[in-house]
């Protein structure tokens, strides 16, 4: 049976996520995640879409993101080809990387953006990989960092995601940023 067209347009929400061939690590060191980030503010910067929250994981990512001038599918056939061939240059290596094709759901802005980027965000606490919210204003392998204004990622949109925040009275944008966002 074949698989269902996924849902998109230009300006919809799509929390994605993809995952390694039999849960195998897709980053193995520190230039594997920098390429994927570089590809990622690449798409952005070229008003492909625009990204809200994402975190690398050792064998899956996440990432929040809308789409503009492209369809989700042209973005990530460009992120992930692109990365797995280099990734199988720099590792000697042949064959597929990731799990069947990338999940993708279509999320609500209002209801369910400030809980997605949470969960997104808190993955590395949750996978022994940090162990504090504190280390994770500072980890560069997650979204959380710029959205605590520790990174510059000019790519990534902070603003639009603090919006969703209240900010008490008497209080910066950083102290709401460290205690709202995760």
């Amino acid at each position: 049976m074949p698989r269902l067209a996924r849902l998109d347009a230009p300006g919809i929400l799509h929390h994605v996520m993809g995952r390694g061939i039999e849960r195998r690590k897709i980053f193995f060191n520190d230039v594997d995640r920098n390429d994927f980030i570089k590809r990622i503010a690449t798409l952005c910067q070229s008003q492909a879409m625009e990204v809200y929250a994402w975190v690398l994981m050792p064998n899956h990512f996440h990432l929040l993101c809308k789409t503009k001038k492209l369809p989700l599918a042209s973005i990530m056939r460009r992120l992930l080809t692109g990365y797995v061939v280099n990734f199988n240059k720099r590792h000697r290596r042949y064959g597929y990387l990731f799990q069947n094709r990338y999940k993708s759901i279509v999320c609500q802005e209002d209801s369910y953006l400030k809980e997605l980027v949470r969960y997104i965000h808190l993955n590395r606490i949750r996978g022994g990989l940090i162990k504090t919210l504190k280390e994770s204003n500072r980890d560069p392998w997650s979204g959380h960092s710029a959205i605590a204004g520790k990174i510059n990622r000019e790519w990534q949109n902070t603003d639009y995601v603090l919006s969703f925040l209240v900010r008490p009275a008497g209080r910066t944008h950083l102290e709401v940023r460290l205690d709202r966002v995760c």
